[in-house]
């Protein structure tokens, strides 16, 4: 059965990569000349790439989806709002300290330490993990808080320093990745399940949401206090592989580094499970040691994953987006960056489902494909808009803000189903890919062209991630005129806000 489903994981993780692999294998035999060695290295890194994906899905949706679930109705049961908050507090920071969209971000910016960085990102997220509790305990307006949080979002991205904004909207786009999400909308059910009104599961929506905010505003923060030199360098380290044996020699070197920096990031999530197991969850031994599994899977999905990512697959973004720059080639920066987009959002496993929930909610008046044209289409204008800003140096505020406003504007004209989808799915489309290779071809780009990558390159994540919010609530608009257009139609949604959205699949 577990094989099974791996192969299935398997496979999802290869629709995305594979296309992003092919194009520039083509690209690079065809008109950039790149280094054998280094074409050979990101080959076999998409192949780690791949495999790591897919255990790393495998293990988080059978171990982190379970434990949060677990954890948040076993919290409830105490009725201590202290405690509550308390535990969300801890592990909120604990599973986002081992995102690893967070890891290869926080790799890459130049001039912040890689570990404060990420310790800043995570208590970000803890924070805002305590106030979605408070607003499901309390059934705070969801709109209303969006609406409060962003409006400090703006005016604190007029005080933080200039090199400092894209790195911070990137770290809410990265916040929502493959581990986080599942863990934090389990935790939200299982938290929401202590009230009885029928509004309890529908409020357990929107922990996405609000948890993406908590780390652009501590990022902001860390930038108010610590001002980094915008012109800092960053290169991603590229070697020079002549020979297979030296192929092999430079994986064998990194894979010490990741285990023990991945065995760091998932210690806290195994001890703080370990103890609830021991003081509270008590679980029998079989669910007990499936969820053992599913953590050893996500293990050594992320050692591979990382090891890949950083030997071999970033290593050819960062250098292809160079050599364009140098030999000419910039005009063609922004259509390839607008086809990856397309295919990297086209392949993703959690639009589909995205996508067929659309579908089934409007009882066939938005089609699934409709719904995916959108998004890949709204995927693609972002990546193409962050390659415009690499080559003009366009500040993150001038479509951040414009982007953001336009959504939240939205909310008050399609049906609340529609908001909560599009603000929990933002992380849906920005997925791995995105930071893996997209975030290194801009930055390789943006040092070629001799622009400053922190202002200029970062800011990829965030343009990719604020486009469902507008999509998916475009989309709920034209469900609403389609409707009144329908003599026998109702003009909001039949099931409103107690439909549960389901972004990820738990095994």
């Amino acid at each position: 059965m577990r094989q099974r489903i791996l192969a299935e994981k398997l496979k999802e993780a290869a629709a995305s990569v594979l296309p992003v692999s092919a194009i520039v294998a083509v690209l690079c035999l065809v008109l950039v000349p790149v280094d054998a060695g280094l074409m050979l290295s990101f080959l076999f890194g998409s192949a780690l790439l791949i495999l790591g994906m897919g255990m790393f899905t495998l293990g988080a949706e059978v171990s982190l989806t379970r434990i949060g679930s677990l954890i948040g109705a076993r919290m409830t049961k105490s009725k201590k709002l202290w405690f509550v908050l308390g535990v969300s507090l801890l592990l909120g920071i604990a599973i986002t300290m081992a995102e690893p969209d967070l890891q290869v971000l926080a790799a890459n910016v130049p001039a912040l330490d890689k570990t404060a960085l990420i310790l800043t990102v995570s208590v970000g997220v803890g924070l805002f993990l305590v106030l979605c509790m408070v607003r499901i305990l309390f059934r705070i307006s969801l709109r209303r808080l969006l609406i409060i949080c962003y409006a400090l979002v703006f005016l604190g991205a007029f005080l933080t320093e200039r090199g400092m904004l894209s790195v911070a909207f990137d770290s809410g786009g990265v916040t929502t990745g493959p581990m986080t999400v599942p863990f934090i909308m389990a935790l939200g059910v299982g938290v929401a399940s202590i009230r009885s009104d029928e509004n309890a599961k529908s409020d357990s929506f929107g922990l996405v949401a609000l948890c993406s905010i908590g780390p652009v505003l501590a990022v902001m923060l860390l930038g108010i206090l610590y001002r980094p030199d915008p012109a800092a360098s960053a290169e991603i380290a590229v070697s020079r592989i002549e020979t297979s044996v030296q192929l092999g020699a430079d994986y064998l070197h990194a894979l010490p580094h990741y285990l023990a920096e991945i065995a760091m990031a998932l210690l806290p999530i195994f001890v703080f499970f370990l103890l609830f197991q021991l003081f509270a969850l008590r679980l029998r031994k079989l669910p007990f040691v499936k969820i053992l599994i599913g953590m050893a899977y996500t293990f050594v999905g992320l050692v591979l994953f990382l090891t890949g990512v950083n030997v071999g697959f970033s290593p050819l973004g960062y250098v292809l987006g160079g050599a364009m720059v140098e030999q000419g080639l910039s005009w063609l920066l922004v259509p390839l960056a607008m086809l990856m987009g397309w295919f990297i959002i086209d392949a993703e496993p959690a639009v589909y489902i995205l996508n067929k929930q659309v579908e089934e909610l409007t009882s066939g008046a938005i089609s699934a494909k409709a719904m995916g044209m959108s998004l890949s289409i709204a995927v693609a204008l972002a990546n193409g808009l962050a390659m415009v800003r690499v080559l003009t140096g366009a500040p993150i505020l001038y479509f951040v803000v414009p982007g953001y406003l336009i959504a939240l504007e939205l909310t008050f004209f399609v049906p609340p189903t529609f908001t909560a989808i599009a603000f929990d799915s933002g992380g849906v489309a920005s997925g791995p890919l995105t930071a893996t290779f997209m975030l290194p071809l801009a930055m390789g780009a943006c040092t070629a062209a001799g622009g400053s990558v922190m202002t200029d390159a970062f800011g990829i994540v965030a343009l990719v991630a604020m486009m469902p919010l507008i999509t998916v609530q475009i989309m709920g608009g034209i469900y609403v005129l389609k409707s009144r257009a329908k003599a026998d139609a109702q003009p909001e949604l039949a099931f409103g806000e107690n439909e549960i959205i389901e972004l990820w699949e738990a095994v």
